[in-house]
């Protein structure tokens, strides 16, 4: 797949402390993407990270309900929600992007759950799928058609992302070298089924 240097952005989901070894909410071999994300930033001129960044007592945490415990799923106002570990917690080093990536080329950090009543997966959206993060808005202004993502995970940020990416009119492109997944009750197949249908693409690595 041929990159375009002046339309194409890579969207790096999430490659967070906590979310890799030793962190709140680990994803299985997340350091492995770490070198691999910074091979393909070298190849793109638009780079644009995403960063979890909750308050503490987020209400996404489990710790904020009485009798939950991580993992569960409840009903928010705004829909269906997993409680999570308490995690990425504005200032501390589980919120820090890991210590190996390169962030140099980013021309955009989104941070996103920093809203203390709603959690925010996508890049684009908060959880209630209509607060904007405003990366749709970066993208146009910039004129970039066409998102490639990697970053963490595969079945929940990347995902969302993707399919928000779709749902607003561009492009998308997964690159599974780039991306690990949580797999939470069969959550990967479930994203990759969703993708699909909406017209995400999905490839391998990139050469």
């Amino acid at each position: 797949m041929q990159i375009q240097l002046s339309e194409d952005l890579l969207l790096i989901i999430d490659v967070q402390n906590d979310f890799c070894a030793g962190g709140a909410l680990a994803v299985g071999d997340g350091d492995a993407v770490v070198p691999v994300v910074n091979g393909f930033a070298a190849k793109f001129d638009q780079v644009a990270l995403t960063q979890d960044w909750h308050p503490a007592g987020h209400s996404s945490f489990a710790s904020s309900h009485p009798d939950a415990e991580p993992f569960q799923t409840v009903t928010m106002p705004y829909g269906p929600q997993t409680l999570w570990p308490d995690h990425c917690v504005q200032g501390t080093p589980g919120a820090a992007f890991h210590s190996g990536l390169k962030t140099d080329k980013a021309q955009l950090i989104i941070r996103k759950g920093f809203r203390r009543a709603i959690d925010s997966y996508s890049a684009f959206f908060e959880n209630d799928k209509t607060t904007p993060t405003g990366l749709a808005g970066y993208l146009r202004e910039r004129g970039l058609t066409r998102v490639f993502l990697v970053g963490l995970a595969t079945d929940f940020c990347v995902h969302y992302s993707a399919m928000d990416a779709r749902r607003l009119g561009f492009e998308a492109v997964v690159i599974d070298a780039g991306c690990r997944a949580i797999d939470l009750g069969g959550s990967l197949a479930r994203a990759y089924a969703e993708m699909a249908e909406a017209g995400v693409q999905r490839i391998a690595d990139l050469p």
